[in-house]
């Protein structure tokens, strides 16, 4: 069954926020099998370094946890905290529900204070549990000289590498010399190793998330009080939308590192058939909501479209001089420039003159040409510009065949679930204009096939779960 998983669309949702073992938890979770995990953890050969799993109840949900132990005298942020916690290296996935407490303020395993500068000498440390940091310069030897999948290696390089990349440039050091410093050390390298070998193996077509609440207010670290989200983590999340929900820090720098590494668009789950889900657990109960990452595998339906930009620039005019004719010129230099719609709406100016307002949803990186072609192409001399949100749909594309032609049909969905599909208009009069005959029979057939297609894809999946 877990061979079934493999090469199909992942999609994460941090509504609780994510860090390192609760991805890895959450992927275990879907169906990865633990010996993938344990395994690729164990050839690091970090001695005294064990992992496994447990059951966890997080609020109204149970969930997996991911945790992480060091014999010796060594010491694990997660598993120092849950004495008793039973874990293996052997490849046991415990089904004990375990709900060992947090001793941080912190949302999750506590992974945030794992990189630091290290201040002191630049000799390299070689011998496993005998120091209480490993620099960056060292986990680099250790990638190196395991026995790693070469995909896995590079995966967790780069998620290591954003990380250091991140606290240098904090810190003023150099990267090789930033310090993953005693707790964070261990947990850093089993979660981020345990991650990429877990990816590796689902091998997805691609890799989605909505954005991650971060949560609110401070957190404590080796460098003292400081605002969520931390500094490392919000030079991470840089270009990626995030959620200022929640208390305390919901989000922390490794999971920053793994969403900035993995994931190729932001926004909700695409059209897809829903195959596994999985539920990685926190360390702690959190007051206001399950503290669970869930993660999606599914078959996407058709080709997944990239996701519209949520936040928008809304650039008006309305014109009273204007030849009503230069309108659709003016449409079609705003839609050049890059605006996402363009719509207009007859008003009553002053003294009871008829006018047309033309309105333009402009992305920001967009806003000075589309604010160019409404002066070059209308004959207004000025614009109201104002921030807008909306909310859209996720959706993908597909093709049908009808007795007129292939037309391609777009999909949406809502929550990773098909909700409709419909043809492009465009390939309708085309084919229609080729045909000769009316656009409304094309439409009509494309969109007969169109719920075919539907049936066909989801209609199973919705039988079974209603008996």
């Amino acid at each position: 069954m877990s061979e079934a998983l493999r090469g199909l669309h992942l999609h994460f949702e941090p509504t609780s926020g994510i860090a390192g073992d609760m991805a890895v938890a959450a992927l275990v979770d879907a169906g990865v099998p633990a010996k993938v995990v344990i395994e690729a953890v164990g050839r690091m050969g970090v001695r005294g370094l064990k992992v496994g799993f447990e059951r966890r109840k997080r609020g109204a949900y149970v969930g997996r946890g991911f945790v992480v132990d060091v014999g010796g005298d060594g010491k694990s942020g997660r598993a120092a905290k849950k004495k008793a916690a039973p874990v293996h290296g052997h490849g046991h996935d415990h089904d004990h529900d375990h709900d060992h407490g947090h001793a941080h303020d912190h949302g999750h395993a506590h992974d945030h204070d794992h990189a630091e500068h290290h201040h002191g000498h630049d000799e390299a440390h070689h011998h496993d549990g005998a120091h209480s940091h490993r620099d960056y310069a060292e986990i680099r030897r250790l990638i190196k000289r395991a026995r790693l999948d070469v995909d896995v290696a590079a995966l967790a390089s780069d998620i290591f590498a954003r990380v250091a990349e991140v606290e240098a440039a904090l810190h003023g050091s150099s990267v090789d010399r930033v310090a993953f410093h005693e707790v964070g050390a261990y947990d850093s390298i089993a979660d981020i190793i345990g991650i990429a070998s877990a990816v590796v193996w689902l091998r997805p077509v691609s890799i989605g998330s909505s954005p991650p609440v971060v949560g609110t207010g401070t957190v404590h670290t080796a460098h003292g009080i400081v605002p969520v989200p931390a500094p490392a983590t919000a030079a991470l999340l840089q270009g990626i939308p995030m959620l200022p929900q929640g208390e305390g820090e919901l989000t922390t720098p490794t999971g920053a590192a793994i969403l900035s590494a993995v994931v190729d668009q932001f926004g909700p789950p695409p059209p897809m058939q829903i195959r596994a889900v999985g539920y990685g657990a926190g360390t702690r109960q959190l007051a206001d909501r399950p503290n669970v990452l869930r993660a999606l595998l599914g078959q996407p339906l058709g080709e997944v479209a990239a996701a519209p930009p949520s936040s928008l620039l809304l650039c008006e005019a309305n014109l009273d001089d204007m030849n009503p004719q230069l309108l659709a010129p003016l449409y079609d230099a705003l839609l050049a420039a890059g605006a996402v719609d363009v719509w207009s709406a007859p008003i009553l100016m002053k003294k009871g003159r008829p006018a047309t307002t033309v309105s333009a949803l402009v992305p920001s990186g967009a806003a000075a040409d589309a604010q160019r072609a409404f002066f070059l192409n209308s004959t207004t001399l000025g614009l109201r510009v104002r921030p807008i949100d909306r909310v859209t749909l996720a959706r993908s594309f597909a093709s049908v065949r009808t007795a007129f032609g292939a037309v391609k049909i777009k999909i949406a969905s809502l929550d990773g679930e098909a909700i409709g599909a419909h043809p492009e208009f465009e390939d309708c009069r085309r084919l229609a204009a080729a045909t000769k005959v009316p656009v409304r029979s094309v439409m009509a057939a494309a969109t007969a096939e169109a719920e075919r297609f539907l049936r066909a894809k989801v209609g199973g999946r919705r039988a079974a779960r209603k008996r």
